[in-house]
This record gives C-alpha cells, structure tokens and sequence, in this order.
C-alpha cells in the first residue's frame, strides 16, 4: 500500500458521503500496518479537468482544491444551525453599516505548502495573495467561468481593468490597485462595492475557487498551472493522471494537526 495518505474529502465529511452517496464507487481502506494515516479511495463519476481556481468548470476538480486551497472564512457544518467561522482570517470581517465596504484582516503566520517557485524561502501567506487570486477571474486572458458570478459582486474598479486589457489587446494589469479590491498592507484587505452586499460573507467562504493563490507560482508554471496547485490548505498534490489518478497527501507544512 501507498505510504502517502490519499484524500479528497475531510474525514467526517468523507463519512456522511458514504452514506449519503451511494452510488459513488467508493472504499475507505483499512490502516496501514503500522496503525499510521488511513487511506480513502474515492471515484468520481466523470473527468476533473484542473486544479487552478481561476479555470475550473467542473464539482470534480473543485472537491481536489478544497483541500489544497484556504478560503478566509469556512463552515463549521457540524455546529447546528451551521455557523460561519475564520479560516485564514483573524476574526470575522469589520462590515460598514451601508454593506457596502468590508474589511478582512489576514492570521499572521500562514505558510503555503513549499514549492520550487518559492526558490528555497518559507512564502507566508499575505493580504496581496487574496488580491490576486480574485483578480485572477476578471484576466480576460483565463476566460474563467466564475467569471459572470465575480462580475455580479460589482468590486468598484476592476471591470475597469478587464475592460482596459480587452480594448487595449495587451496583458491584465494586475499591478494596478482597483478602488474595490486593495490590500491596505500586509494583512489587511479592503473590498468595496458599488451596491451593498450584505451575503459577502458567503462569497469568501469559498477555498475551492476563492482560496489564496500565490503570483510566483502561476507565473512559474504558465500554462501548465491547473497542474500544479500549491496553497495553504491541509493537503496538497502529490500525483496526477488526468481521468485516471489523483493522490492528494496531507501538508506537512500545514499549521493545523489532523
């Protein structure tokens, strides 16, 4: 058996799914012998096409990044009713009473999963990386198809930006502040929008397509990125075959024990 731990689904969530889905041809196997990490091998029903956020189109793909990727906020879905709770932020969000502004402040201390991109150096995790991965769905360059979903949100500015790449036929500006998209420094992040929004909160409890992204990294693999996922969640990629295989491993770099 594999010494990796093979995952794609938390372990209490993967239990009601045994149960809830049927259908999936799924087998938790038993401990290893040395009584260390279970595995679970899981099978999806069609293809997974990637693993960059920014592109994803299918529920496939985005239950691998999930768990690769740290959204700000996360549900406590166990907690009845549910509750929504900081993940990588640090503390819930100071709201203006307009909803027309939020503020988000970033948990110091946060490390993505080591990567050759970083050229040997820890990465912590930073307001900017928020900042960027959102701006990630208005390039019109990734034709992302959350892209209409984003737009909806009217961030004050950053129609603007993609407007500006798309006449002008040249790259999107990502160095550029957008009035309603700014990290204010290096853990703190403004958003404002051009009509109030008072389920904000709900947007950006989303890893799977709204976790941090790191810039070195999309620019170290180009095209080759939804290959290469590396985040700050508690597993990443160890392995993949597109339509045949996909390892995912716990991180050892994650701050959290599981």
């Amino acid at each position: 058996m594999t010494k990796r731990t093979c995952i794609f689904v938390s372990r209490r969530l993967a239990l009601k799914a045994l149960s809830a889905i049927p259908f999936m041809a799924t087998t938790l196997a038993q401990s290893r012998p040395n009584g260390n990490a279970k595995v679970l091998r899981y099978a999806f029903r069609s293809a997974e096409v990637g693993f960059d956020p920014a592109q994803i189109t299918d529920i496939q793909s985005r239950t691998v990044t999930a768990h690769i990727f740290d959204g700000l906020y996360r549900y406590d879905m166990l907690a009845r009713p549910y509750k929504i709770e900081p993940n990588t932020a640090d503390g819930m969000p100071d709201v203006s009473e307009d909803f027309r502004t939020w503020t988000v402040r970033v948990k110091p201390g946060i490390y993505f999963d080591n990567d050759p991109a970083f050229k040997g150096l820890k990465r912590e995790l930073v307001a900017a990386d928020y900042v960027y991965a959102m701006k990630r769905f208005f390039d019109p360059r990734r034709k992302s198809p959350v892209y209409p979903s984003m737009k909806e949100l009217q961030i004050l500015g950053m129609d603007a930006l993609r407007e500006a790449a798309i006449k002008g036929k040249q790259s999107f500006d990502y160095d550029t502040p957008a009035e309603g998209m700014r990290a204010l420094d290096r853990y703190t992040i403004r958003f404002k929008f051009a009509e109030p929004l008072p389920r904000f909160l709900q947007e950006i409890t989303s890893g799977d397509l709204l976790g941090a992204v790191a810039r070195e990294v999309v620019e170290a693999y180009g095209d080759q990125i939804a290959a290469h996922p590396v985040g700050t969640g508690p597993f990443r990629l160890a392995d993949w075959r597109r339509s045949s295989r996909i390892i995912v491993e716990r991180n050892p770099n994650y701050r959290e024990h599981f």
